[in-house]
């Protein structure tokens, strides 16, 4: 059996992570790969014999990439089995059958974070990848449901969960011990519905109380020039260093930051799974989440604090209530929830349903 993989995505952040932990435990099975996309961002793979590269640098939703996709890209896919993609685009021409994977479906959803125009492209997008779709695969009960709620509930619609990747496991089993440093981790981009602008608010109102704690945002303050004027200003308010961006950094740093954080908090306003509690909580660090229902899904079990949505007196009430005044205690998660979201769960699933059903 020979399966095409879509992977052009491979570096984006959630979809990417999503692709970059399931792909391993795919090129273990005795099946053939094509993995389409550039050979030098797919250079971790290289190596397994089942794999070969199909050289694709056609953009995602591009018009190339439905009305004039390569002849010889397709040739190759269509002397395949499966076509299988971790988002829900799908380039035309494809004869095989299709699977795909929705994330979530927040701009029918919250379709006010979209122009009017943008969000009828995607809904065209989406209603084209359920329709082409044999089975389609999401991360969440959350998620299956709104996609049922807008798209219907006659295609076959399994949950595979996101999850950490190994990698941050062997950190944590590397660095038994950790020194905790007064850091509060936000990590996620800077879209509206990540509710950064409730963390502000909460986070000044905290300071006020004499918090002595600093917000670190993992991401670039470059990109807000031209996205969030609301969240420029309020982060003009500032005047010390309380606030600071880390810039775009690497795995390592990634984990060696989460590790060292007292706590991490996610104020979002609606997610398809949401990965940075799992990863910080996987790295020894209390998260402070909000209570949507997506949250209270994935999280249930689990050792976190959740505060009212969009609530900012609830969330600084929350943030002092752990961290003033308090000693900052490493977090060790049980065996059980430690591994409850596995990324060979998740391909075991995939490999399951579109080899056998």
């Amino acid at each position: 059996m020979t399966i095409t993989v879509d992977c052009r995505m491979i570096n984006a952040s959630g979809i990417g992570v999503y692709l970059r932990g399931c792909l391993p435990s795919f090129l273990l099975t005795r099946n053939n790969f094509n993995l389409i996309g550039e050979s030098d961002k797919l250079t971790s793979f290289l190596h397994y014999s089942n794999v070969k590269v199909i050289e694709c640098n056609v953009k995602p939703f591009s018009v190339k990439e439905l009305l004039f996709f390569p002849a010889k890209i397709l040739k190759n896919i269509n002397n395949s089995n499966i076509f299988y993609s971790p988002f829900f685009n799908i380039p035309r021409g494809i004869k095989i059958p299709v699977y795909i994977t929705i994330h979530d479906i927040i701009f029918l959803d919250i379709p006010e974070i979209a122009s009017k125009a943008g969000v009828a492209v995607r809904k065209w997008f989406f209603r084209r990848a359920y329709n082409k779709s044999k089975i389609i695969f999401t991360v969440s009960n959350f998620s299956k449901a709104r996609i049922e709620h807008h798209l219907g509930a006659c295609k076959n619609i399994i949950v595979t969960h996101s999850a950490v990747r190994p990698l941050f496991l062997e950190y944590r089993k590397n660095n038994k011990i950790i020194q905790k440093e007064q850091t509060i981790v936000f990590l996620g981009n800077i879209k509206k519905h990540k509710g950064l602008d409730t963390l502000l608010d909460a986070f000044k109102l905290a300071k006020e109380e004499g918090l002595h704690h600093k917000l670190l945002i993992i991401g670039s303050k470059e990109k807000f020039r031209t996205t969030d004027n609301a969240i420029i200003k309020k982060l003009e308010t500032f005047e010390d260093d309380s606030v600071s961006f880390t810039g775009f950094i690497s795995d390592d740093k990634l984990m060696e930051l989460l590790s060292k954080a007292s706590l991490l908090v996610q104020p979002s306003v609606y997610e398809g799974f949401c990965l940075p509690p799992l990863e910080a909580m996987v790295l020894g660090t209390h998260a402070l989440i909000s209570d949507i229902a997506v949250l209270k899904e994935i999280y249930s079990n689990f050792p976190v604090t959740y505060f009212k949505e969009g609530d900012i007196l609830d969330l600084k009430e929350n943030i002092i209530k752990l961290l003033y005044n308090k000693p900052i205690i490493t977090l060790n998660l049980s065996d059980e929830l430690r591994d409850k979201y596995a990324f060979e769960k998740t391909a075991s699933v995939i490999l399951e349903n579109i080899l056998y059903k």
